[in-house]
C-alpha cells in the first residue's frame, strides 16, 4: 500500500469536482492537508480530525464508493460515474492489489467497480454481466 508521502508525489486528481482529493483528505493529518493542495475554510482550522491511513480503513471507503459508483453508473450518470471512476482508480492505486493499472471505462465504469466489487467481497448488483454490454449504455 502507498504511503502518504508516495501519495503526494504520484496523484494527479481527475476528477472535475476534486471528490477524489475530498475523500483522500480524510487520512491525512491537518498539517500536512496544504501538501496536497487541500485547505481548511478558517473557521475549520484546527478541527480536522484525521483517520490513520490503514487497509481496512481504505477498504471501507473503498466499498462506499464502488457502491455509489454502481449507482451512477447504473443511472447513467456520466460525470458522476466518471468521477467515481478516478476516485474507485485512486483507491485501487493506493492499495496496490492488483487493479492499480486497470483501464476500462465501458458503460460509466461498470467494469471497474465490478472488478474491485469481486475483489474485495463488495455487493456486486451486475451479476455476471461484465459491464460492458449494451444494455448499460444510455442509447
Amino acid at each position: 500500500m502507498k504511503t502518504l508521502e508516495q501519495i503526494k508525489t504520484g496523484h494527479k486528481s481527475k476528477t472535475l469536482d476534486g471528490r477524489d482529493l475530498h475523500r483522500l483528505m480524510q487520512f491525512i493529518p491537518e498539517e500536512q492537508l496544504g501538501d496536497f493542495g487541500l485547505t481548511l475554510k478558517p473557521e475549520f482550522a484546527g478541527t480536522h480530525k484525521h483517520i490513520e491511513m490503514t487497509r481496512e480503513a481504505i477498504l471501507a471507503q473503498l466499498s462506499k464508493d464502488v457502491s455509489f459508483g454502481f449507482e451512477k453508473g447504473l443511472n447513467q450518470r456520466g460525470l458522476s460515474a466518471g468521477m467515481m471512476y478516478a476516485v474507485v482508480g485512486m483507491w485501487n492505486w493506493v492499495l496496490e492489489e492488483g487493479l492499480e493499472d486497470f483501464d476500462d471505462y465501458a458503460m460509466y465504469g461498470l467494469p471497474l467497480f465490478k472488478a474491485t466489487a469481486i475483489k474485495y467481497g463488495f455487493p456486486n448488483p451486475i451479476g455476471d454481466d461484465s459491464g460492458s454490454e449494451r444494455k448499460y449504455d444510455c442509447e
